[in-house]
């Protein structure tokens, strides 16, 4: 069987591995616009504020490597056309200019995203920067370092991310956000005003339902930035304002979301049974809903590469769906999250609460100890959780992988509450604090007359009994 895989940044490279360990035998062909493959953009903060010493160690893969797996890897190829119905494809050269064409048996759309580039009047003017890939992370190094006031644009993960690097190494950071809430697809209003609480202490400067409406330089080479609340000056800015699917090549060919996202079954199978698709190409099946989301994250991308690397050989393993698990350092405190907030999924049209937490990770009467605060999002009709948020000093980010598990096995508050736990004052309390704050919400429950649905069932069996 002949398999061409087009891009290789964490879906493709990982589907390639999967394919040639357990099918050594298959031709597998990969074309890669770029000349690297499997490069970790979240380590472009950790490399700009000096964590990481070398960009290069954010790459797990090369070409090089796959070709010694037994790939034949072409790089510096664009794919400019795709032909479901003849199963072809023609590529150019991007160093000669020479197009070719090739076929394959089945193909594996892992062609990533690119930075979502805003409508904005001077939006390619020099010194305004882009941040995804392994050349952008070097263009925006090489020019932070002359130059001291730096403008963000975009405050997801990518963007807040720099806006700590860039404080840590002495810049004058401001930190533009169009709407009233930072991390918004990962955090609720509450936490939001926790992070940027955390991030002004350190000199950031959060500008919140700002618009960014054009860009421009001034005689004195800096760059004008007009927005809704008023103008202002840089002399970088950077652009992280989320991510679109990179799938105009089979446009109308499959199906796909409003995004752009082509949508995947339960085997990362397209509409079209010889192409799957996987990582930013794709959606995902969002378990704390039950629908397809478009959710750009690494973790993503390489459970779903794997798997498009063995189901092109039969439905073999299906596509457990994701929670959206995520987690990021900023300024010493761990902010993780998982599946739904209390916004989210109300907006999904669920009858969902939410409780808070506020304690501490282990005993008060250990030498030390950390603030912590949990906010757990629960669906009152059927009680299952549905997401959960973390902020402390302290290492929580596993926590988040814990609920995680809960949402994915479709574990009620009931069962979170009484779920064992070790118990260790190094650790935690006799009730971990995931106990507690399951308990809490059962405990509201309750009081609203929600009773556990074990005691209702019990309740209705007397009664007819009678």
């Amino acid at each position: 069987m002949k398999v061409i895989i087009v891009g290789s940044t964490h879906a493709g490279t990982n589907a390639a591995l999967q394919i040639l360990r357990d099918h050594p035998e298959t031709d597998v062909t990969i074309y890669e616009r770029h000349t690297t493959v499997s490069f970790l953009s979240c380590g472009i903060s950790l490399f700009l504020d000096g964590q990481v010493k070398h960009l290069e160690d954010m790459f797990y893969s090369s070409p090089e490597a796959l070709v010694e797996a037994g790939a034949k890897v072409l790089t510096r190829r664009n794919v400019i056309k795709i032909d479901s119905e003849t199963k072809s494809l023609e590529i150019v050269d991007m160093d000669t200019g020479d197009v070719s064409t090739d076929t394959y048996d089945k193909l594996i759309m892992a062609t990533g995203s690119t930075v979502t580039v805003p409508p904005i009047f001077g939006i390619d003017e020099e010194k305004v920067l882009m941040c995804k890939n392994y050349d952008q992370a070097i263009a925006i190094d090489k020019a932070a370092k002359g130059n001291k006031r730096i403008a963000i644009i975009g405050a997801g993960y990518i963007g807040t991310e720099l806006a700590e690097s860039y404080a840590r190494t002495g810049h004058d950071v401001q930190l533009i956000q169009s709407r009233d809430i930072i991390l918004n697809h990962y955090v609720d209003k509450e936490f939001s005003d926790h992070v940027v609480s955390i991030l002004e202490d350190h000199g950031v400067k959060v500008m919140l339902n700002s618009r960014v409406t054009s860009f421009t330089g001034d005689d004195n080479g800096q760059l004008v930035i007009e927005s809704t609340n008023g103008d202002f000056t840089a002399d970088l800015a950077v652009v992280c304002t989320g991510f679109v699917p990179n799938t105009e090549l089979l446009r109308g060919q499959v199906d796909m979301d409003r995004h752009g996202a082509i949508i995947i079954n339960d085997y990362v199978q397209t509409s079209n049974p010889d192409i799957f698709a996987c990582g930013d190409a794709s959606v995902v099946n969002f378990n704390p809903t039950g629908k397809p989301a478009y959710t750009p994250l690494a973790t993503n991308a390489v459970r779903q590469g794997m798997l498009a690397g063995i189901n092109i050989f039969g439905n073999i393993q299906k596509y457990m769906g994701t929670q959206a698990t995520s987690a990021m350092q900023i300024f010493g405190r761990t902010l993780a999250s998982t599946g739904l907030t209390i916004d989210h999924a109300l907006r999904a049209g669920i009858d969902a609460d939410q409780v808070t937490f506020q304690g501490t990770w282990r005993p008060d009467y250990m030498p030390s100890t950390d603030d912590l605060t949990i906010n757990l999002v629960y669906n009152r009709e059927n009680r299952r959780v549905l997401g959960a948020q973390f902020l402390s000093q302290h290492e929580v980010a596993q926590s988040a992988n814990a609920i995680s598990i809960a949402i994915q096995n479709r574990n009620t508050i009931d069962d979170l509450a009484f779920i064992d736990m070790l118990f260790n004052p190094n650790f935690d309390a006799p009730f971990n604090y995931l106990n507690i704050v399951a308990q809490m919400a059962v405990e509201k429950e309750t009081k609203r007359g929600n009773n556990h649905p074990r005691l209702t069932a019990g309740m209705d069996e007397d009664s007819e009994n009678v």
